[in-house]
């Protein structure tokens, strides 16, 4: 029982020490998340010195698509609603990958030649877009020709 109570008296302690002498609470800040999506790969910047970092929020109609393009660096998008499905321009096959709500789809950019569509007849299709390695000032994508392995 003493070994029990030992611990609760330094749990609490810790609790008070880590807490900061100074801490305020805030006052006239809020914060509204976009959306939110479980990563399953690691994202790594690969700029040698600053970038930008650019958040887009991007709506696709029924029908609709991104056109085939790339990114200067990193993009990672987090779908809030509606599904993305993303076809890669380098696979032979033309098979979509289909991307849930509440799911990221992390794109390596630096020449990864993909686009974005909303297979879906009703539904529009949100997605919240982050991008890194943005030359400061500069644009979020770049336009590319069709690779011509799919059929549309």
């Amino acid at each position: 029982m003493k070994k029990k109570a030992l611990g609760l008296t330094l749990a609490a302690a810790a609790a008070f020490v880590a807490l900061p002498a100074d801490a305020t609470p805030g006052s006239g800040a809020s914060g509204t998340i976009l959306a939110r999506g479980v990563a399953h790969e690691k994202v790594k910047s690969h700029s040698p010195g600053p970038y930008d970092v650019v958040v887009q929020q991007i709506t696709i109609a029924p029908g609709g698509h991104t056109g085939w393009h790339t990114h200067p660096g990193s993009a990672v998008a987090v779908v809030k609603s509606g599904t993305l499905t993303i076809y890669d321009g380098d696979d032979p096959t033309c098979t979509g990958r289909e991307i849930p709500p509440g799911h990221v789809y992390l794109d390596p950019g630096r020449g990864h030649v993909h686009l974005g569509r909303n297979e879906s007849t009703t539904t529009p299709l949100e997605i919240v877009v982050t991008y890194l390695d943005v030359q400061v000032g500069g644009g979020v994508r770049q336009d590319a020709d069709n690779p011509g392995n799919c059929s549309f």
